[in-house]
């Protein structure tokens, strides 16, 4: 059978299954095709929300918003993803893949679903871009088309299950999964609940366009869509975060700080994490004050105080390694000496700090419920969501895929000049586009009108402080950045499968992964595995910001208030 034929890696040992590494390449390929046609529309995006430039007209702005968010944030992360959840199951746990036959229709499914709501949207009748407010209405492929994607990503989903129920049927691996697939696990039952409850409001929406149900309640689609919505953010992140750890791993043999803790903090996103789907409902009437309340309070400190224990672990399991090898002088030597120059070390690094600083904090305050007054619906809220989707979570698939390119398609990087610089262009670009558009968010800039002068509304005017419209200028030139950065990932990838020098079964040199530090290297000269000053350092940076950013704006909300 072809499913139980393998190959061990040369590099890694990892045993790698025909089915599942045809699987992984064409789940991840197909992601980086849709992050190119994604990000291609961004740049239309940003060019028209620079108001020097107005690229497009509001007709095709909407057709090119619709397709650049689905594309993004649904196509390329899903695919990409789905490959994570094979490698964290079939090839970390030594086992083939269940059901292949399944996890061909599942990707056909989603491949069909993809290319189905691209052609859809292209032809201009179904601009009602990702959120799909009903009573906007578009075409009924344009719903079925999400419907099936859906129905293929969950099959991926079951197909991971299974293979771990294989794993284990097989003794595959000794003890508990490992923390990467334990990440991954949770990443698959947010990922169920997510698909489910898009599937509760698409299918009755779709049945809406053809006719056979007669009424979407308004509120209520609302509300169940973020349930799918924003919740494929939360996939996103138990995805990255796994991605972090293995990262940590393969370049430096690091181990977590506490296995136990990071297990239980994976576990905390499943309890709390989709919560934070609420902070789009602040303003809506069709909830209660005590759902809002509980939901953006008590419930979502828990699953930021998860994301917390990653953003300290993580980093902490680096520095514990580094200083097992030798870099323990001062306090941030060990940093120093990290490999800046590798894009899976720099781009996983820019993503931990990004995701952390720029889209876990501002995730924070708006989601308190006061404060969402200040800046919901603006573009403070996409701002927010470049931040941890993008620049948290595409980034850190980036640098996944740079270590996976020789390890899984046996091929040499091109280009690794560009390669080297391609993390900073895109981080860079990226946290300009997040700041920027906060900056015009706090400003007052609404988020859902191509034009800031409001045009083609039949008069309405508001004049927007002059920093609003330079801060827009601002981001269109960091769109600009991020795109070269964006099209320079694509370009390395795809070039290196096609004309990469074959690597065959030899060892690459130097080695692409450390071997794990042992406990006689972090206790050696009197070292502790928990020495860790530097992170602890940047940890209280963290908070210091996060305490100044949260109460600045609860000063930004009395003032707006304002007690005569």
């Amino acid at each position: 059978m072809a499913n139980t034929t393998f190959r061990t890696c040369p590099d890694t040992g990892l045993k790698l299954f025909s089915t599942t590494e045809t699987l992984i390449k064409a789940n991840a390929v197909l992601g980086v095709v849709f992050l190119l046609i994604g990000g291609t529309y961004g740049l239309f995006v940003g060019l028209t929300r620079w108001q020097a430039v107005h690229l497009l007209n509001a007709q095709d702005f909407y057709m090119v918003l619709t397709l650049h968010g689905l594309n993004v944030l649904i196509f390329w992360l899903i695919f990409f993803e789905i490959a994570v959840l094979y490698f964290a199951s079939s090839v970390l746990l030594g086992c083939r893949l269940a059901t292949p036959k399944w996890a061909w229709t599942g990707f056909a499914l989603m491949l069909i679903g993809a290319v189905m709501n691209n052609v859809i949207v292209l032809q201009g009748n179904s601009t009602v871009m990702m959120t799909s407010y009903v009573p906007m209405a578009a075409d009924p492929l344009f719903y079925l088309s999400l419907i099936l994607f859906a129905v293929g990503a969950l099959i991926g989903c079951f197909v991971f299950f299974g293979t771990l129920v294989v794993a284990k049927a097989e003794k595959s691996y000794e003890g508990s999964v490992p923390l990467v697939t334990f990440g991954a696990i949770t990443a698959a039952i947010i990922a169920v609940f997510t698909i489910v409850s898009g599937a509760i409001i698409l299918i009755p929406t779709y049945l809406w366009s053809i006719g056979v149900v007669s009424e979407i309640n308004t509120l209520a689609y609302r509300l169940i869509w973020w349930g799918f919505g924003h919740s494929s953010q939360q996939i996103n992140v138990a995805a990255h975060v796994s991605v972090w750890y293995v990262i940590a791993a393969v370049l430096f043999g690091a181990r977590p700080l506490s296995e136990k803790v990071s297990r239980t903090a994976f576990l905390m996103y499943i309890l709390f994490l989709q919560l934070a789907s609420v902070h789009h409902l602040l303003v809506d009437p069709g909830t209660s004050s005590n759902f809002k309340m509980f939901n953006t309070s008590y419930a979502m400190y828990l699953a930021v105080m998860a994301s917390m224990v990653h953003g300290l672990t993580v980093p902490g399991a680096i520095e514990a390694a580094q200083r097992a090898r030798g870099h323990r002088d001062g306090m941030f030597t060990w940093l120093r000496k990290a490999p800046w120059g590798n894009p899976t070390f720099s781009g996983m690094f820019i993503s931990l700090v990004g995701f952390g600083f720029l889209g876990g904090i501002t995730g924070v305050v708006m989601g308190a419920e006061q404060i969402n007054i200040l800046i919901h619906n603006t573009l403070y809220v996409p701002g927010h969501f470049h931040a941890t989707v993008v620049l948290g979570t595409t980034l850190a698939f980036m640098a996944l895929t740079y270590w996976l390119v020789p390890v899984l398609f046996r091929r040499e990087l091109i280009l690794k000049g560009l390669a080297r610089w391609q993390p900073y262009l895109f981080g860079l670009g990226m946290t300009g586009v997040s700041l920027f558009l906060m900056g015009a968010g706090t400003l007052g800039v609404p988020r859902r009108h191509w034009d800031i002068g409001f045009a083609g509304t039949g008069g309405i005017t508001h004049e927007f402080p002059a920093a609003a419209y330079t801060m827009l200028a601002l981001n269109g030139m960091s769109v600009i950045l991020a795109v070269i950065g964006g099209a320079a990932f694509c370009v390395i990838i795809v070039g290196s499968l096609l004309f990469g020098k074959k690597l065959g079964n030899e060892k690459i040199s130097p080695p692409i992964i450390a071997q794990p530090v042992t406990d006689e290297e972090y206790n050696a000269d009197g070292g502790s595995a928990y020495a860790i000053p530097g992170t602890m350092a940047l940890a209280m940076i963290f908070f210091v910001s996060f305490a100044l950013y949260y109460f600045i704006n609860w000063k930004y909300l009395a003032e707006t208030w304002g007690i005569a």
